[in-house]
């Protein structure tokens, strides 16, 4: 498992969640840029990572904030940054891979907002990096049973989420979860 540092207003430890398969679906990273400048680093021998696990996880609503009647299916992209605690402390628009451009469009703006409105309100049980006693054998990275310190740490998650309207009403569907 990769651990990551993210750029942005604090440094944060992040996982590069990129190649995880997740619904079904995949979002992979495209260059050597990418989101947030993820800059990868091996965990020790003796550490091990317990991924994030989404609990509450309202669905975007578009609501009023998009008057258009149809849409043909458009994908809109976030990072989202997970603190600590489990909370969404903010989220990012994607724009660096071309199934995630359509969030750059001035009229899909609204769609961005919805799915930030959205994110907001996720909240997480916290990843976490586990330091097990030297030689003794790690799980799975699942949970951090046997572990001599829990250390729940940040993370930058990354969502999709196609938003279509057909005569009036409006679907979403979430790939990431």
């Amino acid at each position: 498992m990769l651990v990551a540092g993210c750029a942005g207003h604090q440094q944060l430890t992040t996982v590069d969640t990129r190649a995880e398969n997740v619904n079904l679906q995949r979002l992979r990273s495209e260059g050597d840029g990418g989101a947030g400048a993820v800059q990868p680093y091996q965990l020790q021998p003796s550490q091990g990572y317990r991924m994030p696990q989404l609990y509450n996880a309202p669905d975007p609503a578009l609501g009023d904030r998009d008057p258009r009647r149809e849409l043909a299916p458009t994908t809109i992209c976030l990072q989202v940054v997970v603190d600590a605690d489990g909370r969404v402390e903010r989220s990012l628009a994607l724009l660096d891979r071309a199934e995630c451009r359509a969030g750059g469009l001035p009229e899909n703006a609204p769609l961005v907002e919805a799915a930030q409105a959205a994110v907001a309100m996720w909240r997480y049980s916290p990843a976490a990096v586990c330091d097990y006693p030297a030689g003794s054998m790690q799980k799975d990275g699942s949970d951090c049973d046997g572990a001599e310190r829990v250390e729940p740490v940040p993370v930058s998650l990354l969502y999709a989420f196609t938003f279509e309207i057909v005569k009036g009403k409006q679907t979403v569907q979430r790939q990431g979860r």
